[in-house]
């Protein structure tokens, strides 16, 4: 079958962030990424800038490079646009490709804000999309959910995550990451590291039926640090650094329990020194599971360190290490790419199988912009009740 033509979005030699170079093109040059996949385009703030990205990660001349967005979406050689810009661009990238119908993989969060999340895709289901949520296919995620279907810990009763943002610093910002500190921007520690980590949670345990959350700013200045990491200016934040949520679960997802609550703290910066990053417990009826690993980072960057599951047997009293790993594909991969690839993997299984619509089987599914509209709601009642707390 013929790939399925890709055009990256983003990839840049002078990026401020290395996302699309890290966990999109190790997998999209990999033997088994080209199988399904080949880059047919890039796509830059100029036509220069694309074709320095193509000559600097040494991409064939023949690709294509655009400046323009709607140039792009006209192009009938392209059947995947991939999207790894800041997030207020998602929609000036992205947007002419959604309208034209183009398949579109765009990284989390969306777009700026619930508002723009519905403006970009109509508020309708898009079967040929993804959206970059990829914990909800991480292998820890995937055996959490295999543990509770057998039934090994019994209906949940509640749930308990603490977590910290700790690849940000406490109190300043690398300057490529200064629009962390603007709301508006819509891409900051609450929305990108606490964003992520709910919506695998929820894909465990299910939504909230209902929640209360409080969120604070405690550093209200942050310093702003140069390539040298010297200060270079400080920047007054109107993001909060610190969340704490618990609600009510819905049922249908897991085995839950009629009043089981989730409740949720996450602070942006380093946890106490020698302390875990990430604890997460989900307390069952028979036995309890918890996660443990170094930071908010389950989706991407926290299997440099060990994640660890373990179940106490409530019955026994033991606790017991379960195993868990990387397809072997994955593993030939680093880690930032391993998830990236399962999205891309379950993508291509579903294009080269007809593209069916509707829903499809567990193991085959994953997380499309439609499910990023519902996440993005969550974010935007979140941010509802602190403005309400505070009088905005």
């Amino acid at each position: 079958m013929a790939p399925i033509r890709v055009a990256l979005v983003g990839l840049s030699s002078s990026a401020k962030t290395s996302w699309a170079a890290q966990g999109h093109l190790p997998y999209l040059l990999s033997e088994r990424g080209r199988s399904h996949y080949q880059i047919a385009a890039l796509v830059n703030s100029s036509v220069t800038a694309a074709e320095a990205a193509r000559e600097h990660f040494s991409l064939p001349p023949t690709l294509k490079c655009y400046g323009d967005p709607k140039a792009l979406a006209l192009d009938p050689d392209v059947d995947l646009v991939v999207c790894c810009t800041r997030v207020d661009t998602h929609s000036l990238t992205t947007g002419p490709s959604v309208r034209a119908g183009k398949a579109v993989y765009i990284e989390w969060p969306l777009v700026e804000n619930y508002e723009e999340a519905v403006a970009l895709t109509g508020n309708r289901r898009i079967d040929n999309s993804i959206i970059g949520l990829q914990g909800r296919v991480s292998p820890i995620v995937i055996k959490l959910k295999e543990i509770l279907k057998s039934g090994r810990i019994g209906q949940v009763l509640s749930s308990d995550i603490r977590t910290y943002g700790n690849l940000q610093s406490r109190d300043s910002l690398s300057e490529g990451l200064a629009y962390f500190a603007e709301r508006k921007v819509g891409g900051n520690s609450i929305t990108i590291a606490y964003g992520h980590t709910i919506d695998y949670v929820h894909e465990v345990l299910g939504e909230f039926a209902s929640f209360q959350s409080r969120m604070q700013i405690q550093r209200p200045v942050v310093k702003v640090r140069g390539s040298e990491n010297n200060q270079k200016k400080e920047l007054q934040t109107d993001v909060p650094d610190v969340l704490a949520i618990h609600g009510k679960l819905a049922k249908g997802k897991a085995d839950i329990a009629e009043e089981a609550t989730l409740s949720f703290t996450y602070r942006t910066g380093q946890q106490f020194k020698g302390t875990l990053g990430f604890i997460w417990t989900i307390n069952g009826e028979l036995g309890e599971i918890m996660v443990t690993a170094n930071g908010a980072y389950v989706h991407s960057d926290s299997y440099r360190d060990p994640i660890e599951i373990k179940i106490h047997d409530h019955a026994t009293d033991e606790v017991i290490e379960v195993e868990w790993d990387w397809d072997d594909r994955q593993k030939e991969l680093p880690y930032r790419s391993r998830i990236v690839a399962e999205l891309y993997e379950r993508f291509a299984h579903w294009w080269e199988n007809g593209q069916p619509a509707g829903d499809l089987p567990e193991e085959q599914d994953w997380p499309r912009l439609h499910d990023a509209v519902e996440r993005m709601k969550e974010v935007d009642e979140l941010f509802k009740q602190y403005d309400a707390q505070n009088d905005v």
